[in-house]
């Protein structure tokens, strides 16, 4: 059905009306109408309208331009920034009916990243755009200096990126200053002095080293290479660029399920009210069916999300479906609320490799749905990426100690040595990596030379 941008307007102010009236909080929404090919540049650059140059940026625009091309992959029916005025992309080639439910889906991400705690706390929505512009331009600026480079800025970003999801994982927590945590530590021994047992007269009493670095463990590690490391300035400003932006898609990454769920839901419920004519209809259910269907070998997020926020509020009723949206985040939301009828419906399973062949572990049924619910909420959101922590750095050869924090999950130990020789290209000095293979204790080491050692 041909339509025009005078008729999209028509339905978007339709469905705006509709979302408001329906509860919906939102910021001003922003459409930008584009092609597939803007839309193939936008999805590389993460729908940034200005983004610091990099080549993976172009390598996933050629994998993606590749895969579409072959019709090996589909594009987003739509792209939305976490911004204000919230901006979100249409692309050019979608129906009409499809416009129309891309638009409704858009709203309800939006009222998702205005109301979300997670983006509330860990994200300044008014400045999103300014930002990447901002560190777009920096970045530029490194590069064409002639005392420094493209070259010189690739490699702090190779290694940046490399390392990026090793930060704060507490969104919007606040790092406490290191004479008060000094205090703290200090405050607790003596509390502890205080506290012994007459019938433990051997407890140690050697007060805590307050002068190490850490005091404490450190997950942080850009954060740590920034305050620790001798690096030039501009260097310190990459690693800031990235750090930050990474921050930013943080909430992101911990609310997908919830997230694309949440939209899903508002989608579904808005063109129901619509009163769409029939030569829509069908074709909504069509197209709504697609985006909540079953991913075979995998969990698709939209139905997932979609599937529980409908069983809430036919449990608990609509005003808790807001409530949940505003608090939670993946992890919380499936331990709280996926339940084992959700888990029936879908026909979960947990599988496990063993040798060459794949068994399943557990099944839906009244023992195994929980360790089927407790596997996807400590493997969802940044439960996916391994925890890595700075343990020490000694103050003689600054030696740098890092420690994975084993959940069972063992590290590619491959990629792990790639990725210690990116550290250790930051730091400038040896780094030692202390994990686990095979039920013992592993030390990789990287020395300046880039020699890896496995201990």
């Amino acid at each position: 059905m041909e339509y025009t941008v005078r008729d999209l307007e028509k339905w978007n102010e339709r469905i705006e009306a509709l979302a408001a009236e329906l509860g919906l909080n939102f910021y001003e929404q922003e459409f930008e109408f584009i092609g597939y090919k803007d839309m193939l540049a936008y999805e590389a650059y993460v729908g940034m309208p200005s983004r610091y140059p990099h080549w993976s940026f172009g390598k996933a625009y050629e994998r993606n331009k590749t895969l579409y091309r072959y019709n090996l992959t589909g594009l987003p029916y739509e792209m939305v920034i976490n911004s204000d005025p919230c901006l979100a992309y249409l692309m050019k080639e979608n129906t009409l009916l499809l416009q129309i439910l891309t638009i409704a889906h858009v709203y309800g991400h939006n009222d998702f990243f205005k109301n979300n705690r997670l983006f509330k706390e860990g994200t300044r929505a008014d400045y999103t755009v300014e930002m990447f512009k901002s560190h777009a331009d920096k970045i530029r600026s490194y590069i064409n200096d002639p005392s420094i480079g493209y070259e010189s800025v690739e490699r702090v970003l190779n290694a940046a990126h490399a390392i990026k999801l090793q930060i704060d994982r507490v969104v919007g927590e606040k790092r406490m200053d290191a004479d008060v945590l000094k205090r703290r530590i200090l405050e607790d021994y003596m509390k502890k002095l205080e506290n012994r047992s007459i019938l433990e007269p051997y407890v140690n009493t050697n007060p805590p080293d307050v002068s190490k670095i850490p005091l404490q463990p450190e997950e942080d590690i850009i954060y740590f290479i920034i305050k620790y490391g001798n690096l030039e300035e501009w260097e310190k400003n990459i690693l800031e660029i990235v750090r930050e932006e990474t921050l930013y898609f943080i909430p992101q990454i911990e609310t997908k399920i919830m997230n694309e769920g949440w939209a899903s839901f508002w989608h579904y419920t808005i063109l129901n009210e619509l009163d769409l004519p029939h030569s829509l209809h069908l074709e909504f259910i069509k197209r709504h069916n697609d985006v909540v269907a079953p991913m075979l070998g995998g969990l698709n997020p939209y139905y997932l999300g979609f599937k529980m926020f409908q069983d809430i509020e036919r449990r608990y009723g609509r005003k808790k479906i807001f409530e949940v949206r505003e608090l939670e985040r993946d992890a919380s939301f499936l331990r709280r609320y996926l339940t084992q009828e959700i888990c029936e419906e879908m026909n979960l399973f947990e599988y496990a490799k063993k040798g060459y062949d794949y068994f399943i572990e557990e099944v839906p049924d009244e023992l195994g749905w929980k360790e089927i619910r407790n596997l996807l909420a400590a493997s969802c959101g940044m439960g996916m990426v391994p925890v890595i922590r700075v343990l020490e750095m000694s103050p003689k050869d600054r030696l740098l100690t890092l420690e994975q924090v084993f959940d069972g999950r063992e590290l590619n130990l491959d990629y792990a040595e790639a990725t210690l020789k990116h550290i250790q290209e930051l730091w400038g000095h040896s780094v030692l990596l202390i994990t686990k293979a095979n039920g013992k204790e592993v030390k990789i080491s990287c020395n300046e030379n880039k020699v890896i050692m496995r201990i």
